[in-house]
């Protein structure tokens, strides 16, 4: 069976070890020699680290490269389909300090040089966190309510159906100004290359 990798898993893999030694990004940037900025980036999936800088990071939490790696792989192959009940959706957290951003994995799949996350958001009324940037291209489909899509100077106002087709290095924030949570599919395309 070839063995496979969800590299979008490495920042929640990272993160998961720091948190398990109590350390701050602080802490585990001047251990490492990786800036606080990119870590948060790694460690909120918005950017795969290169593979020096993967080895600084576990090196510098004292995991063994084969023991990170037997978290991060998975042995599948694909048989030209994949079916995801919603029960199999995870759970996850991109960044720790927003407010309001509930997202749900639901599909990771690793693509010759690409690697694709889709996710579901639902996004409170008034929900907050920093902009931020993501080292991919971003594909935002708004399944229900209306949200602003604030991406560098421009803001988009998106109601149910409309979708938004950007570069992730632009500064970015969906904003719900309305009383009702608004649910956004959201594409992200990885080039590791």
């Amino acid at each position: 069976m070839e063995k496979k990798f969800a590299y979008n898993e490495i920042g929640n893999i990272i993160r998961k070890h720091r948190k398990g030694k109590k350390l701050r990004l602080t802490s585990l940037a001047e251990t490492s020699g990786v800036s606080i900025a990119m870590l948060s980036k790694i460690e909120n999936g918005r950017m795969l680290p290169t593979i020096p800088t993967l080895f600084a990071v576990i090196g510098a939490l004292g995991i063994a490269p084969d023991t990170f790696f037997s978290e991060l792989g998975r042995h599948n192959t694909f048989p030209g389909y994949v079916f995801i009940p919603k029960t199999e959706y995870a759970s996850f957290v991109k960044e720790e300090n927003a407010k309001g951003f509930h997202y749900f994995s639901i599909l990771e799949h690793h693509i010759e040089g690409t690697s694709l996350q889709i996710s579901l958001l639902h996004l409170d009324p008034g929900a907050k966190r920093k902009v931020v940037t993501t080292h991919a291209y971003e594909y935002i489909y708004l399944i229900s309510g209306t949200i602003e899509y604030a991406l560098g100077d421009q803001t988009f106002h998106m109601r149910e159906g409309d979708s938004l087709f950007f570069d992730g290095n632009i500064p970015h924030v969906p904003l719900n100004k309305s009383d009702k949570i608004a649910t956004l599919l959201v594409f992200y395309l990885f080039n590791e290359a």
